[in-house]
């Protein structure tokens, strides 16, 4: 089987423009432990798309097509994908980014090896996500369109409604932060600001059906009234029957997600809020062989057939720094 790995950032959507500092740190460190995965499976060939500026970036064995500055990245990966087997697309939902990837590989006939189109279209925007969620009775957060002639008094988040980790999402807490949201272009929604721990959940979906992988904490630091990711503990406790149970109707809800998923989680004492669905690899999923010793591809691979082999090698929590792009025992 011949594969193309694409990672967005890394992989030359941002080709003829500055690279966003945040989400460079991500990419690196999924399309490493993307292609670290697939070092250890024979009977593969691999194509990775890089931006020019990211080529060392390359394992031995793969074929590399470096993507300059004045190329257009959607044609180099319609071309790239048309020569493969099948296409792992790693992108944002952002501008539909994700979801037109997808439509391409699927346009051609490959296989993808990540959600499709149709799921996108729903875990890539929050308010389709809440009302998804909300039909099928899981509990979510409250969420609503960002109304430009409308301020409450509280605590509220207002996000980008394709927005993607803590990117073009803030903390309003006065009359001040709501009119600098005026300020801004897009389209918002609104939830309020619930306090809790925040976890997120690894797991591997196929029509209809969920496997829990791991349980993980993720820890933000608040500047400027913007959330900003640091760190993420995988593997941080037991993925106990509650969280199996979360996943499993999340599976339900949106039986067209396959392959691997995050479901972001607010949890307080006395509840657990669904927030959100990410159908694509997660910066959590760049500890999971470290922490249990499974490999994510290999697994993803396994679900083309039949269910996943997901036997734990070891059981550790593993910190993921990502100011440091370090790992941590």
């Amino acid at each position: 089987m011949k594969i193309l790995i694409f990672e967005y950032i890394t992989g030359g959507g941002f080709n003829n423009q500055e690279l966003p500092e945040s989400l460079v740190r991500e990419g690196r460190l999924i399309l490493a432990a993307l292609l670290d995965n697939f070092s250890t499976t024979k009977q593969l060939q691999l194509t990775v798309l890089l931006d020019e500026r990211f080529v060392d970036l390359a394992h031995p064995g793969c074929e590399l097509i470096a993507v300059r500055s004045e190329h257009d990245v959607l044609e180099q990966f319609t071309i790239a994908a048309s020569r493969c087997d099948a296409v792992w697309p790693v992108a944002p939902e952002f501008d539909g980014i994700l979801q037109q990837l997808c439509q391409i590989v699927e346009a051609l006939g490959k296989t993808i090896l990540t959600s499709p189109a149709s799921a996108v279209a729903i875990a890539g925007d929050k308010y389709k996500t809440y009302q998804r969620l909300k039909a099928h009775q899981i509990a979510t957060v409250a969420t609503r369109i960002f109304e430009r002639n409308e301020y409450l008094p509280g605590e509220w988040m207002v996000k980008q409604i394709d927005g993607v980790g803590c990117a073009d999402s803030y903390l309003i807490t006065e009359f001040n932060d709501y009119e600098q949201m005026l300020k801004r272009e897009g389209e918002y929604i609104i939830q309020p600001h619930l306090k809790g721990h925040k976890t997120s959940l690894s797991c591997l979906f196929k029509q209809g059906k969920a496997w829990l992988v791991c349980v993980n904490l993720q820890k933000f630091n608040l500047i400027d009234k913007q959330y900003q990711l640091s760190e993420i503990i995988v593997n941080y406790q037991p993925a106990s029957s509650i969280y199996q149970d979360i996943a499993d109707s999340v599976a339900r809800a949106v039986p067209d997600c396959w392959g691997y998923v995050g479901i972001d989680l607010i949890e307080s004492p006395d509840q657990i809020w669904v927030l959100e669905i990410n159908p694509r690899l997660t910066t959590s999923f760049t500890g999971i062989y470290a922490a249990l010793g499974i490999n994510i591809a290999k697994a993803v691979l396994q679900l083309l057939d039949g269910d996943p082999d997901l036997i734990r090698q070891q059981n550790r929590p593993i910190t993921i720094n990502l100011q440091q792009e370090a790992y941590a025992n």
